[in-house]
């Protein structure tokens, strides 16, 4: 067993408003996977394994950041966001919940999604929720069992069911959660005898320069 680094993607195409093209780095997110790469590798973090998502976010993520790695990034669909796109449509369309195009409007959609997810309350989801947690469940507690520190390449949605099950957050502090995460930000797990320990949440080492605060992001 073995420590684990979740990175959320770069900043992808933030006009987006649909899975499609939302699925593509920015420059700025390219910039900042690039820029973590190099403080990984000038503070002599070393990872035997690195995994991602299949979706094209995160494998433009993991190509920057490990762009010297001796092995080929493992592609995992489990590590797969969930296709938030999708499923906000569905919830306007059935129950008149829009679409925000804010932050600060997201900050009150996504719970509300979640809630009405979670309880079967959205007709044909893309995925059940329960569906969502188990396989990113199940794909931590497998890349955690592996040997050699392993850097994992995937989605804030996918970090916030990870702080789900290791903090035990109820389903709107797991949304909140979710919000927080910035764009190839850091998060590591501790694998324990009896289970798993959150040691570092949304950690930007490499924007902490006054001239890279400009590269932060959310979206």
């Amino acid at each position: 067993m073995s420590h684990v680094t979740l990175v959320r993607h770069g900043q992808a195409n933030t006009q987006a408003r649909d899975e499609i093209a939302y699925d593509r780095l920015s420059d700025m997110g390219w910039q900042q996977a690039r820029w973590l790469g190099e403080h990984l590798r000038a503070t002599g973090e070393r990872f035997a394994r690195v995994y991602s998502g299949t979706l094209r976010r995160h494998v433009e993520t993991a190509e920057a950041i490990a762009a010297d790695c001796a092995a080929a990034p493992v592609r995992d669909a489990r590590l797969n966001e969930m296709a938030y796109f999708d499923l906000a449509k569905l919830v306007e369309a059935q129950h008149g919940l829009t679409v925000p195009d804010d932050r600060e409007g997201f900050v009150a959609h996504l719970p509300k999604v979640f809630d009405l997810w979670q309880t079967g309350r959205v007709e044909a989801p893309p995925e059940p929720f329960e569906t969502f947690e188990a396989r990113t469940r199940a794909a931590l507690q497998e890349i955690a069992e592996g040997e050699g520190r392993a850097l994992v390449v995937t989605s804030g949605g996918v970090i916030g069911m990870v702080l789900r099950h290791v903090l035990r957050l109820d389903l709107r502090a797991t949304a909140h959660a979710c919000l927080a995460i910035e764009n190839t930000s850091l998060h590591r797990v501790q694998p324990l005898k009896d289970g798993l320990l959150m040691t570092q949440f949304n950690a930007l080492p490499h924007l902490e320069a006054p001239e890279r605060q400009f590269a932060r992001s959310h979206l």
